[in-house]
C-alpha cells in the first residue's frame, strides 16, 4: 500500500509538478509566443532603421524628405488627393 501511494504522488508530480510535463509544455509556448514577439519587434525595428538611414544628412533621399515634410506640416499640392496611414505616419 506504501509502494502504491508514493508511485501515486511520484506519478502526479510528474505531470502536475513545478517541473512536471505540463510545466514543461507551458514553458515551450511562453517561449514560442516570445520568439514570435521578437521577431516582430526585430522586422519593426529594421524598418525604422531604413527609413531613419534615409534621412540622415549623409545620404539624404529627397522624397522621404518631401514625405516627412508633408506630414510634419499637414500641407499637399493643388489637386492632390491624400491618404494618410496612421501607423506609418508616425
Amino acid at each position: 500500500m506504501i509502494g502504491l501511494c508514493a508511485v501515486t504522488y511520484f506519478a502526479y508530480h510528474t505531470v502536475e509538478g513545478d517541473r512536471g510535463v505540463l510545466a514543461y509544455v507551458r514553458l515551450n509556448n511562453e517561449i514560442l509566443e516570445a520568439e514570435m514577439r521578437l521577431a516582430k519587434i526585430s522586422s519593426e525595428r529594421q524598418e525604422m532603421e531604413h527609413r531613419v538611414l534615409l534621412l540622415r544628412p549623409d545620404h539624404l533621399d529627397p522624397d522621404m524628405l518631401e514625405e516627412r515634410a508633408r506630414i510634419m506640416l499637414n500641407m499637399g499640392r493643388d489637386g492632390e488627393v491624400v491618404v494618410f496611414d496612421r501607423k506609418r505616419a508616425l
